[in-house]
């Protein structure tokens, strides 16, 4: 059976529950929910696993906090075996606009941690993610603290709107390849 790593990245505790920079656990707990899956706490992170047509998603919510998320990463690679082109790590992104998203085989950080730390502990920039635009377009704000506030109530039902293709899109990298996924989803 194939595995597929599928990584949502995000930070851990009640603080940053629904914050934007916690888009990647967001749309992972959305699957599960719609799946009827549940999270088990697992060294490094939360797992869940799905099956679906001989192919394996593992999912991973790391507890490493967005900074450290690599060391999740390299980790359960290595343990489940998962090579670098069946992974797939989500993430939010200030670049992109308020719920649009893009898959990408590869590409820089942007100036993301989660995803510089991913590039650092895994030694390649050569990965797959998928990230999903959090701007709301104002160019004068503190970053950090945009990313780790609250979405508020338009954000947040404008993101969920876009979760059940987000999830197609997830299944169509499994099932068909980052091609695909980005020919039928960019």
């Amino acid at each position: 059976m194939k595995k597929y790593l599928i990584v949502g990245l995000g930070n851990v505790g009640n603080q940053y529950f629904e914050t934007r920079h916690n888009i990647g656990f967001m749309v992972l707990n959305f699957f599960a929910e719609k799946n009827d899956l549940l999270f088990e706490e697992v060294k490094y992170g939360f797992i869940s696993k799905y099956k679906l047509k001989g192919r394996l998603f593992i999912f991973l919510k790391p507890n490493t906090y967005m900074n450290l998320s690599g060391s999740a990463v390299s980790y359960w690679m290595k343990k489940e075996n998962i090579d670098i082109k069946n992974l797939l790590v989500i993430s939010d992104d200030l670049n992109l606009p308020l719920s649009n998203f893009r898959i990408r085989s590869g590409g820089s950080c942007g100036g993301h941690n989660g995803l510089m730390d991913i590039e650092s502990k895994l030694k390649t920039k050569s990965y797959n993610r998928l990230r999903i635009g959090i701007s709301g377009g104002s160019e004068n704000f503190n970053q950090i603290e945009f990313v780790l506030g609250k979405l508020n109530e338009n954000e947040h039902k404008e993101l969920l709107s876009i979760f059940p293709n987000v999830c197609k899109a997830i299944i169509s990298f499994v099932m068909d390849g980052v091609d695909s996924a980005m020919n039928n989803y960019n």
